[in-house]
């Protein structure tokens, strides 16, 4: 019998309350390399495992209301990409923090009919008047958060763009219909939930700007209590916009040139973008990557997206150990998973970017005899630093580069009665965005995933340095996993800045890897090991574990990982959702 190893952080007023003041900080505070990273989404606590089943159709988003919004288009006999949509307008309005029509995201959807799965790219560009110093100052990198507030970090949004595109090819409803229950909440208003009211609270400098902290704050300068009915009749105006005139209506006319006045015209950080950025603005239908793990089908979104080639790895590597010998939670499991985990960021770190600036070897990195020959280079016995491999037939030199990803976004999946499916991670960036509040929604800070310092020492390019029309590197990772016949088995995502790959990863490799129930193996401690360090989630690993782990030779961090990992698991014709726990999100279906 397989055990899962973590402690309880509830108690009966937790439960009762939905939600569980946590601790920020890390529990060994001083091994904290890279200074103490700012969290612009940071923990607000833990409610029980989110489990729920259904015969004909699912959705589990990062909130009940916009769980219920896309259940209510399914029931009307909409597909998954209809539902989506509808998810991501009202997640647009009560979790403002994470995504919204002013980001980005990448969308996963299955058709059934043809059993053919598309990927669509909404991810933000830069606009035509950067250049690769962009984030430079005086032969430095900017200060993240100076760089983030106000118009220097928006991109040109994606999202309306997307879906628009989505629902043209996989969507059954009207589209005006898709907005309604956005329209009706952001004219009726919700209540201010707990984790709204804690980041409000938290967050540094959300209300940097004055249109931002009229909407959130009192006029004594405090965060909306919880509870609190908030109503936003200019993001009402903004859908019904759309909803009568399509995508046009955002990237011209009146909305288009009100973003770009708050870009330009910030009175502190002011952008470059302009009218034509917004009008030129494409979303985009890219091959999908897909790996093997096991008996299964792991596929996933591709550049400029790095999620689906790291995820691929991660899992392509330890397939190659005998894992139903191996435990969840365990020093030897977490080991190999840390050792895998951060020989696939080294090749992440080097070679991806927007492929259609960069050449990036996105089969090679996830080809099977590739995989096998660097899960050689992971020994049981210790730890390893990882360096780059060299994935063929690519002979081209690179230079490894972070970006500063932070742990905002949000993760849906959904399965309707035909059985299509949509995974679809979405964005704003840093929680709350670039803290500009334009027609009702919140832009987002997307530049700033772009690696600030454009050339390494000796001269060499970075692949993902900024440039005009360019999409930043990113790490969401909708995934679909499928089983060898090619059925549907698993969706799954998360939000968490560059460590949505290991939360992604992670759930996998417990639920098909070990067996595990997806709603509990959402729930068990997450695993952070994207370099120089493990991260282990506080209270969920026994001592012995990180005492073996340090004997290995890994630095070992003990701290809040803050995922939100919301996935469906299809088995035996039944619907199997789970929703993060970390979060306020659910499953509904019926």
């Amino acid at each position: 019998m397989r055990k899962l190893l973590f402690a309880s952080l509830l108690s009966a007023g937790a439960i009762s309350a939905g939600l569980l003041i946590a601790d920020p900080d890390t529990k060994n505070p001083g091994a904290v390399e890279r200074s103490e990273e700012i969290q612009p989404e940071v923990a607000t606590g833990r409610s029980e495992v989110k489990a729920a089943t259904a015969g004909e159709f699912m959705a589990v988003t990062a909130n009940p209301h916009a769980s219920e919004a896309a259940v209510s288009i399914l029931a009307r006999g909409g597909t998954a990409v209809d539902a989506a949509i509808a998810a991501q307008l009202v997640l647009g309005l009560v979790e403002p923090q994470s995504s919204g029509i002013g980001g980005g995201a990448f969308m996963l959807s299955y058709r059934a009919d043809d059993s053919s799965l598309h990927y669509y790219d909404g991810r933000e560009t830069a606009p035509a008047a950067v250049d690769e110093h962009y984030f430079m100052h005086d032969g430095e990198p900017r200060d993240f958060l100076k760089a983030v507030i106000g118009g220097y970090s928006v991109g040109v949004p994606g999202v309306v763009r997307m879906l628009e595109l989505a629902h043209q090819r996989d969507g059954k409803l009207p589209w005006a219909e898709l907005f309604a229950p956005a329209i009706a909440l952001a004219e009726q208003g919700f209540e201010v939930s707990p984790r709204l009211h804690q980041l409000l609270d938290r967050l540094p400098q959300v209300n940097a700007r004055p249109a931002i902290a009229s909407y959130f704050f009192t006029d004594d300068g405090e965060p909306l209590a919880v509870g609190t009915l908030l109503k936003n009749p200019d993001y009402a105006r903004t859908l019904r916009v759309l909803a009568g005139q399509g995508a046009d209506a955002f990237y011209e006319g009146e909305i288009a040139g009100a973003i770009v006045d708050a870009v330009r015209n910030d009175p502190v950080n002011p952008g470059v973008m302009t009218r034509a950025d917004m009008a030129a603005y494409q979303a985009k239908t890219r091959e999908p990557v897909c790996s093997e793990f096991l008996l299964y089908r792991v596929c996933g979104a591709s550049a400029p997206s790095s999620g689906g080639t790291t995820v691929g790895a991660i899992l392509g590597m330890l397939g190659q150990f005998p894992l139903d010998e191996l435990e969840a939670g365990s020093a030897e499991l977490t080991h190999l998973f840390a050792e895998a985990s951060e020989l696939a960021f080294a090749d992440r770190n080097t070679y991806s970017a927007d492929a259609d600036f960069v050449a990036v070897p996105t089969r090679a990195m996830v080809a099977p005899e590739y995989l096998v020959r660097r899960a050689k280079l992971i020994s049981a016995a210790e730890a390893s630093a990882a360096v780059p491999g060299k994935p063929k037939p690519f002979d081209g030199e690179r230079q490894p580069a972070d970006s500063p990803e932070k742990p905002n976004t949000s993760h849906l999946s959904i399965v309707d009665r035909y059985g299509n499916a949509v995974s679809m991670t979405t964005s704003i960036e840093t929680g709350f965005g670039s803290r500009l509040l334009v027609r009702g929604f919140l832009l987002n800070n997307q530049l700033t995933d772009f690696s600030f310092t454009p050339e390494r020492a000796d001269g060499q390019l970075v692949a993902n340095r900024v440039q005009p029309g360019k999409r930043p590197r990113s790490s969401m990772s909708p995934t679909i996993v499928f089983n060898r016949d090619g059925s549907l088995r698993l969706l799954v995502g998360s939000p968490g800045g560059s460590r949505i790959i290991d939360y992604t990863a992670r759930t996998i490799l417990y639920h098909l890897g070990l067996g595990m129930p997806v709603a509990e193996a959402i729930a068990a401690g997450n695993i952070g090991a994207i370099g120089h360090r493990v991260e282990l989630e506080s209270g969920f690993f026994p001592a012995e574990t990180v005492r073996k782990l340090e004997q290995l030779g890994h630095r070992v961090v003990e701290r809040n990982l803050n995922s939100g990992i919301h996935a469906i698991a299809l088995i035996d014709g039944e619907l199997h959702g789970g929703a993060d726990p970390r979060r306020e999100g659910s499953a509904v279906g019926e």
